[in-house]
């Protein structure tokens, strides 16, 4: 018998040996106190919370020309921070407007009243029921943020989608709340075909079925912002707050003139975005090489 139960013994250890290597490794809980935001990370058929080393330098006040969005989105954060009711947010509109750039200064503005953020991948929402089963009863305020949530024209997990935030959003406890980018309002194209079979009924306009199922993910979100093109004088604006920030730490002496003004505004030209994050490119562009021409 005891030669059996080695031999059994022996086998089970070599097939644990295999297995071993499959199985995911043991991750360790997020320490909320000492970690303020952190990723959603697919692992096989579940996933973990890695966290994340941040940087705070982004502010509220460093986002020029957009305070009504900095204003609504802020009162509304504070309302989640408070325990009051708060609504889940959609921030739409032309790239490199500042709408990831303003969920990310939220960070830095509430974290020490209790706010964290948690990426999560658009592919990834429907891991949302195991996101916010971890995050419940825990003391803290967490905003899980989508960057980009969009889908093309011909792709259909926008009904799966759906389906998740409904059940996700509508049961998560009033710890979490989920916060999205995108270029679309209504996050799924409209083809033309959609609008054919609009209607008039007694004077009433009724959209046809294919574009109420499309519209019906946007109205997940409670709040719509939306981000407009920079106009010129927006732009340099944004380019004269980045320079005096750039270079008041580099305790680089300026001023802005008509000539600074013409470089920024072929710099834009050239990329053909006329955005805050071109804004800042310049900035950095031209901060540096006035430093270059300092050197000896």
């Amino acid at each position: 018998m005891d030669s059996r139960l080695n031999a059994f013994l022996e086998r089970a250890d070599a097939v644990l040996a295999r297995l071993e290597p499959l199985l995911p490794a043991p991750r360790e809980a997020v320490d909320w106190n000492r970690s303020l935001a952190a990723r959603w990370v697919r692992e096989g058929r579940s996933g973990y919370l890695m966290p994340l080393e941040v940087s705070l330098d982004m502010r509220l006040s460093d986002l020029i020309g957009v305070d009504l969005q900095r204003e609504q989105l802020g009162r509304n954060t504070r309302q989640f921070i408070d325990g009051l009711p708060a609504n889940h947010a959609l921030l739409w509109g032309s790239r490199g407007t500042g709408k990831s750039s303003l969920i990310r200064a939220l960070l830095a503005e509430y974290a020490q009243a209790g706010l964290r953020l948690i990426e999560i991948e658009r592919d990834h929402l429907g891991d949302l029921p195991r996101v916010v089963e971890q995050l419940q009863k825990l003391p803290q305020r967490f905003v899980l943020f989508c960057d980009d949530l969009s889908f093309e024209a011909g792709e259909s997990d926008y009904r799966v989608l759906k389906s998740v935030l409904d059940g996700s959003l509508e049961q998560a406890p009033d710890n979490v709340l989920l916060y999205a980018t995108s270029n679309r309002r209504h996050l799924v194209p409209e083809k033309e075909s959609d609008n054919a079979n609009w209607k008039h009924v007694d004077g009433e306009l009724h959209p046809s079925e294919a574009v109420e199922d499309k519209i019906a993910l946007s109205d997940r979100f409670g709040l719509w912002l939306s981000f407009y093109p920079f106009t010129q004088e927006h732009y340099l604006n944004v380019v004269e707050h980045w320079i005096t920030q750039l270079a008041q730490a580099a305790s680089l002496s300026w001023q802005r003139d008509a000539e600074l003004d013409k470089l920024a505004i072929r710099w834009a030209t050239g990329r053909g975005n006329r955005n805050g994050r071109c804004a800042y490119q310049f900035a950095r562009y031209w901060v540096g090489l006035k430093l270059l021409e300092q050197q000896p």
